[in-house]
């Protein structure tokens, strides 16, 4: 009854679900993990010193030690918890199983001790690196890239909480043809990210939209202050790409990674000192926190994105395993906020969702994820099309541009 496409299709499906579900739990388990964890290093232990979690000795103690004991961890443990993510592009080759504890143990005291850097990285090497070796054992005759390709999905869905994510993603990278649809390609991706993102629902709802922003209608103005929000976002990213190959040079000078890191945590200790404890961690509550206060000042809200930014470029600089989507999208919203209030006829779901698009664009040069993103942040169909139209000078800005990461092969 089913054509040989269909049961190709239907043959895939089944491992599909299964590396969604696993991606999901492995996620889960991580974040659970570190919540836990972070709740004893910033509550119960400082406490029992008679300190409160926003002073700024404990700020500074938390980061540096925090920056030591990931150095330790990847000094010591096998495989040195995976290659430097500075280094990699968020979806890469598969990494060697036996660095997996390492780099999930580095990635937990990282998100637990206020590192400001996401988990989707790690999260996406640890996915990958297992579908592939377990892939191997269990059908052979599939590829590597098919098992990466089913992973990746799979943990983008489970980080999202939808499979749109990852449909937006893979559409631009599998190529349809006459014999083979688009769709055909993406339908195991699909059913990965799918059942990743249902997996997450179980547990937690992830939540990117900040409450409160609407888009009354659209008017011409509008993109043309929406391509002004974005080309400054992008001079701002652009600030933090031209950094950190420099700095990642300047700090790994230190040869030793327990000295980078800890010298590392020590600096952004220090950021944590001028900026508090908002601008600590992956940014996704504390952006949410953020949006709901209505007491910043245009220089508070200027110094938050500044300091976020700079505390971004070192984390990924010395070395700390995470992703840098989720701190960015912090980062945007400061400053999305920062010019609505010093512009205030211009709408803030304007800046803030043009900001998310500019910044999300230069990290990832993915248009799909930064547009995903930005309504994500900033949930109004109305914003779609001036969002559509944005993109169009912010990609012309960057044509050409060097991405935010590190080049392993220039000195």
């Amino acid at each position: 009854m089913l054509h040989p496409r269909a049961r190709t299709m239907l043959v895939l499906s089944v491992p599909a679900i299964v590396i969604g579900i696993f991606s999901s739990l492995i996620l889960v388990m991580v974040m659970k993990v570190a919540a836990v964890l972070q709740r004893y290093l910033w509550v119960s232990l400082p406490a029992q010193f008679d300190l409160d979690m926003n002073s700024p000795l404990w700020i500074l103690l938390m980061l540096t030690f925090t920056g030591i004991a990931v150095g330790l961890v990847i000094r010591y443990m096998p495989g040195h918890a995976g290659p430097d993510p500075a280094t990699e592009p968020l979806i890469g080759a598969p990494v060697s199983v036996m660095a997996l504890p390492g780099l999930i143990i580095a990635l937990v005291l990282g998100l637990a001790g206020g590192v400001s850097l996401g988990p989707e990285h790690p999260i996406m090497a640890v996915n990958i690196a297992l579908a592939v070796a377990i892939g191997a054992r269990l059908l052979p005759r599939v590829g590597a890239l098919d098992w990466t390709i089913l992973a990746a999905a799979g943990t983008i869905g489970a980080l999202f909480g939808t499979p749109v994510a990852a449909a937006l993603v893979f559409s631009q990278t599998l190529n349809g043809s006459n014999d083979v649809p688009l769709w055909d390609r993406l339908f195991a991706p699909l059913m990965a990210a799918a059942a990743g993102a249902l997996t997450t629902d179980i547990f937690f709802h992830p939540d990117f939209s900040i409450p409160a922003l609407q888009y009354p209608e659209m008017r011409l103005v509008d993109i043309f202050s929406g391509a002004v929000v974005a080309a400054i976002a992008i001079a701002l990213g652009m600030v933090a790409v031209w950094c950190l190959p420099r700095a990642h040079r300047l700090i790994h000078q230190l040869k030793h990674p327990v000295l980078i890191l800890g010298v590392g945590g020590f600096l952004l200790g220090v950021l944590g000192l001028i900026g508090g404890e908002v601008t600590l961690f992956k940014g996704l509550d504390e952006m949410r926190q953020l949006s709901t206060s209505q007491n910043y000042s245009v220089a508070t809200l200027l110094m938050f994105a500044v300091v976020k930014l700079a505390a971004l470029v070192i984390a990924s600089a010395c070395g700390f395993r995470g992703g840098r989507i989720f701190p960015v999208v912090f980062v945007a919203v400061a400053l999305g906020m920062m010019l609505h209030q010093h512009v205030e006829a211009v709408p803030a779901a304007i800046t803030m969702s043009c900001a998310i698009l500019g910044l999300v664009l230069v990290v990832t040069r993915d248009g799909w994820l930064s547009l995903f993103m930005a309504l994500a942040v900033v949930p109004d169909i109305k914003l779609l099309p001036l969002l559509c139209i944005v993109m169009l000078p912010a990609w012309l800005l960057l044509a050409g541009k060097p991405v935010m990461m590190v080049d392993k092969a220039k000195p």
